[in-house]
């Protein structure tokens, strides 16, 4: 009841409930985004369009899923569609590399910072390295990674915030696992 009472004062746009979502969601969206996009000032600008999305759609939610959820599912998409805006300015600036045309894009790498709490590795190539490789996975897969390894969400948070069966998603992780392994043994067998 208590939840249902806050998604109807955010709903009437109060400024206590908004400030209250703020309080109680900032560090978690922050964290995911982070997760997703490890470059601080990126992962803050998708926080922020996380919270205009949740405001401009808090009229729309159902109640279907816990609050929680539903915001997770916001900044999981918000997330996916800046690596897919970024990867599309990657491919352009390729093609114009090819044909000549210098046009002007942003050339500042996508893996540049790695200050997120959960990533406990030893070094910052490493982070690279597995990062990189977890970028490449396809995007159902990196999700269901990320969201579990690096949030630490349980399989079944991630059944809700995915929309998908809790088999589907340990599919998808056994699978993630599977191709991670692979391209992680050969990057080091290269390397040797």
């Amino acid at each position: 009841m208590l939840e249902e009472k806050f998604i109807n004062e955010l709903g009437q746009g109060t400024r206590q409930a908004y400030s209250q979502l703020i309080d109680d969601y900032e560090q978690k969206v922050f964290a995911t985004c982070i997760s997703f996009v490890p470059n601080k000032e990126d992962a803050e600008d998708i926080a922020q369009e996380v919270f205009v999305e949740v405001f401009k759609s808090i009229k729309k939610f159902k109640g279907n899923s816990k609050l929680s959820t539903w915001i997770y599912r916001i900044t999981t998409n918000k997330c996916l569609e800046y690596i897919r805006k970024k990867n599309a300015k990657k491919r352009f600036a390729y093609m114009q590399s090819i044909f000549g045309n210098e046009i002007p894009f942003d050339k500042t790498n996508y893996f540049t910072e790695f200050n997120h709490p959960g990533i406990l590795l030893e070094n910052k190539e490493k982070s690279a390295t597995i990062f990189k490789a977890i970028h490449q996975l396809p995007e159902a897969q990196k999700t269901v990674f990320t969201l579990h390894k690096v949030d630490g969400k349980s399989y079944k948070e991630i059944s809700e915030i995915m929309e998908k069966s809790l088999s589907s998603v340990e599919s998808l992780m056994f699978r993630a696992k599977k191709k991670l392994q692979e391209q992680l043994e050969y990057f080091y067998k290269n390397e040797n």
